[in-house]
């Protein structure tokens, strides 16, 4: 299942919809993404995401079907907000279930490394400064490049 939105949720109730719904699945993974209060020495105030509806869930879509291909899923939740958000809000939250834990591990891992680079959202940051845009980080992309080579093996 996969919901963009503006919305705040709360992730302790989506993760037990989420464990209510999988029922039987033997390993469940879950990662929360908050908005940080600082980015080094430098504080944030709030974060504002953009994107373009009806792409971006063309995209999440296209990144959970890779996930459900490569691991043997029970159930999959994708939750990303967009709007402007303050620091300690969650902005995403990606739970995966399998029979074992590895898969659902994995998955996870895999759908959040996919999400941050892949998913067309673009995020600006609230500083004492003023507004900046945020560019993409080298370290996010190489942990999503690692998913990349694990196929082609």
């Amino acid at each position: 299942m996969i919901r963009v939105q503006a919305e705040p949720f709360d992730p302790g109730a989506e993760l037990t919809a989420f464990l209510a719904r999988c029922g039987g699945a033997g390993g469940v993974a879950s990662f929360v993404g908050r908005v940080r209060d600082r980015d080094g020495a430098t504080p944030i105030l709030a974060m504002t995401l953009e994107h373009y509806p009806g792409m971006t869930e063309r995209k999440l879509a296209e990144i959970e079907s890779e996930a459900r291909r490569r691991w043997p899923l029970a159930d999959s939740l994708v939750i990303h907000r967009y709007g402007r958000m303050l620091p300690g809000e969650p902005i995403v939250l990606v739970a995966t279930a399998a029979a074992h834990r590895q898969d659902a591990l994995a998955a996870c891992s895999f759908l959040i490394d996919w999400l941050k680079t892949r998913a067309p959202f673009w995020k600006m940051e609230e500083t004492p400064a003023g507004a900046r845009w945020v560019e993409a980080r080298a370290s996010d992309e190489e942990a999503a490049a690692r998913w990349v080579l694990a196929a082609a093996d």
